[in-house]
């Protein structure tokens, strides 16, 4: 780590790009993600998959047979898929009635409502569509907590309407959500190195973002404090994506960065538990 607290915050233009996940049998994971969440499949090969709307890949998976659950380290705690509108959510909610795939919650955020599942790994997903960003209270909805979803609201969206066999375009990363062994530490690094800005600190988790979002990256030590990386062939996350306007906003970032992995178009630097992050540019 070498930038300090007046590191220069990334830019508003900041967006998120696919989400690299080691999976243990590729085959059923898209078999999943066409059912459960009407995902198209971009690129098929025999130990690696790209996932999408059809325009925009959100999601590469990866095959490891050797895989093992993820267990009490650091990682990922879920990824989420955002969806241009409240309809949208709620017509992957009624895929997700049809095709009786389990969730394990949902929530109103006030900034953003979610549906919370668990892909057939257990990878963590939130299903989530923002509100319009005048609706956002001043804390972020931070201060009080989720409130339960309205499914009777959501769906009313979208009443009569006949289920339609994929997800429409428009779908994109929102953000992510980490497993960490120390809050501080986290933003030592996410905050005071690579740039992103501070929008909540709850103790125990942290929300950071560019722009004024409500949030681009959270990350927690709710599987417990002082947590180590991921052993080598445990399902999760291999990297996720920011995607920065120009080259030249990428090798700002760069300079920051004491070590690092140079991709085609950018470089993959990693957290201090040995979760990977990718800077690429758009143009």
């Amino acid at each position: 780590m070498t930038a300090t607290s007046q590191t220069p915050t990334l830019p508003a233009t900041l967006t998120l790009g696919a989400v690299h996940l080691t999976v243990s049998d590729l085959d059923r994971s898209v078999a999943w993600y066409q059912r459960s969440l009407g995902f198209r499949v971009h690129t098929h090969e025999p130990t690696h998959a790209t996932l999408g709307d059809g325009t925009t890949v959100t999601l590469e998976l990866f095959e490891d047979p050797a895989a093992k659950p993820a267990g009490r380290h650091a990682g990922l705690y879920h990824y989420a898929l955002l969806y241009p509108t409240r309809e949208e959510l709620a017509r992957v909610a009624v895929r997700l009635s049809i095709t009786e795939t389990p969730i394990e919650g949902a929530s109103d955020h006030r900034t953003h409502e979610a549906i919370y599942l668990p892909d057939p790994d257990g990878n963590g997903i939130e299903l989530a569509a923002d509100r319009a960003k005048t609706e956002w209270p001043t804390d972020l909805g931070y201060s009080r907590g989720p409130a339960p979803l309205d499914f009777q609201a959501l769906l009313g969206t979208i009443a009569g309407e006949t289920p339609e066999a994929h997800v429409r375009e428009g779908l994109k990363m929102g953000h992510l959500h980490l497993h960490v062994g120390d809050v501080d530490q986290g933003l030592a690094f996410y905050r005071d190195v690579l740039g992103f800005e501070e929008q909540a600190n709850l103790g125990t988790a942290a929300f950071v973002s560019a722009g004024g979002y409500h949030h681009h990256l959270g990350f927690n030590v709710w599987r417990g404090r002082g947590v180590g990386p991921a052993p080598e062939h445990t399902v999760g996350l291999r990297h996720w994506t920011v995607e920065l306007a120009t080259p030249e906003d990428v090798a700002d970032v760069r300079a920051r960065v004491e070590t690092a992995e140079e991709i085609d178009g950018g470089f993959l630097t990693r957290d201090p538990w040995g979760t990977a992050v990718a800077f690429t540019a758009r143009s």
